[in-house]
């Protein structure tokens, strides 16, 4: 029996007010939809994931890949017309599918699990997840008869004034024997206000079937909200920020000032790191014990080693080995990868390079496209010239190289180990190894030349 996930995504989401689709807006810099599929994939109990797409359904394709299987809802006919397109691309009829909104992120394994449990423990044909909410506008009301049961789904737009004031409403999320699914699904009609066809009709179909339907209460209600504007998005982000932030710190990692931080859903910290406030980690961001991150830096899609101390930069898609200190005010990018015991200071750039032990650029520095062994220094203001307005090149230094102040080297090139580059030099040539390049200027002095240029100035004037 196999066991499949349907998520709708095929809607515009126009409250949202983006170009793009609303099942792919960012949260904590990841797609929304995104977080359901991985929730899905956790909660292993399913076989394979469908997402019906639509509206620009190019976007969606793009973020998930071919980890998931696609069905095309071509026009915007309602939630139960969404699940039809899927019925060709169902080959196992004997097991579970589990349905479930597109726009809820917060929507985690463990819910998926008790949720598809109860169904299974209680024999159920579908499984409805309903939960209570202060202000159930907008949301399907829950009806239940003067046993308690399930009696009836009522939309918002559809309910009447006694129905409206109901709190318990549907999430949208649905676990139900697919045979029967979609045998449902073609007993319902659009003979309503808006001539959609409802995925909950399938509620009053079944129960004329005499088939047997039950509920799952989440107590959690937060975990089943939708996201159908930015605000709406604000709210979520705050709730999954605040939840990633709890676990961390009942882990062992230190946050100061907490509700300024933000740590995304896939990144793993260590024990006894320190976050300063305004930090952001996000992506796939590893931070290894003893490392002090900020305040006020971002790190994405980054690993930080042992013992780093990072603080008032920006790593992007960069490596910094342990023992290693970056900032204030650096920027690592585009798979930079800084070696143990470096120093990387103030206002300097490392952009797909490779820095060597205990290597060194305190302060205003340009490294870019660039193989650097150890203990090298790189003094204020050197720069590799990597690129000529057309090609990128490649500079590569040795181990032991002193690097003066000033100083430019035109790639490509290769400076070998033991030399040392005369402060101001701008070289064009490869340097030998133990070698003393200088490429400037002659120094000229012309003495007496202000004196003269005044008298020169003054007796124009006159």
């Amino acid at each position: 029996m196999k066991k499949y996930a349907i998520i709708l995504a095929a809607g515009k989401g126009t409250r949202m007010k983006t170009e793009l689709p609303k099942c792919a807006y960012p949260i904590l810099r990841k797609p929304m939809i995104a977080y359901i599929v991985e929730n899905l994939r956790n909660a292993s109990l399913i076989d394979e994931i469908i997402v019906v797409v639509g509206h620009k359904r190019q976007v969606i394709q793009d973020i998930l890949l071919d980890a998931v299987t696609y069905a095309c809802q071509e026009d915007q006919l309602g939630t139960g017309h969404a699940v039809m397109v899927t019925e060709g691309l169902i080959s196992d009829l004997d097991g579970d599918t589990i349905i479930l909104p597109g726009d809820m992120p917060l929507v985690n394994s463990c819910l998926l699990e008790s949720a598809m449990r109860e169904h299974h423990d209680r024999r159920h044909d579908l499984t409805l997840v309903t939960t209570k909410l202060d202000d159930p506008s907008g949301y399907g009301r829950i009806v239940r008869n003067e046993s308690g049961y399930l009696e009836a789904i009522i939309e918002h737009h559809e309910a009447n004034y006694a129905q409206k004031m109901i709190d318990e409403v549907n999430t949208g999320i649905y676990v139900v024997k697919t045979s029967l699914l979609f045998n449902s699904l073609k007993k319902i009609d659009n003979n309503n206000s808006k001539s959609e066809y409802y995925l909950t009709d399938i509620i009053k179909v079944m129960k004329d079937d005499n088939c047997v339907i039950g509920t799952y209460h989440l107590k959690e209600s937060y975990k089943a909200m939708g996201i159908n504007d930015l605000y709406a998005l604000s709210i979520a982000e705050s709730r999954l920020r605040n939840d990633i932030n709890k676990s961390l710190m009942r882990s062992g990692v230190a946050m100061i000032n907490p509700d300024t931080i933000t740590i995304g859903h896939n990144v793993k910290i260590e024990e006894n790191v320190i976050i300063h406030p305004n930090t952001y980690i996000t992506g796939n961001s590893v931070i290894h014990k003893g490392a002090q991150i900020g305040p006020n830096t971002e790190i994405h899609e980054s690993i930080i080693g042992e013992n780093v101390i990072c603080r008032l930069s920006l790593v992007y898609n960069s490596t910094v080995n342990k023992d290693s200190t970056v900032g204030p005010f650096a920027h690592l990018r585009d798979g930079a990868i800084i070696g143990e015991k470096n120093r990387i200071g103030n206002f300097v750039e490392v952009k797909k390079s490779t820095t060597g032990f205990n290597t060194k650029a305190s302060h205003l520095a340009y490294i870019g496209d660039a193989t650097i062994g150890k203990n090298v220094n790189f003094g204020c203001g050197a720069i590799t010239v990597n690129y000529d307005g057309k090609n990128k090149y490649q500079t590569t230094i040795g181990d032991d190289v002193f690097i003066g102040c000033n100083v430019n080297m035109i790639a490509p090139i290769n400076i070998e180990e033991g030399s040392l580059i005369a402060a101001g030099s701008t070289l064009n040539k490869n340097v030998p190894k133990g070698s003393l390049a200088i490429a400037r200027a002659f120094q000229v002095n012309k003495e007496n030349y202000i004196r003269d240029k005044k008298n020169r100035d003054d007796g124009e004037e006159k």
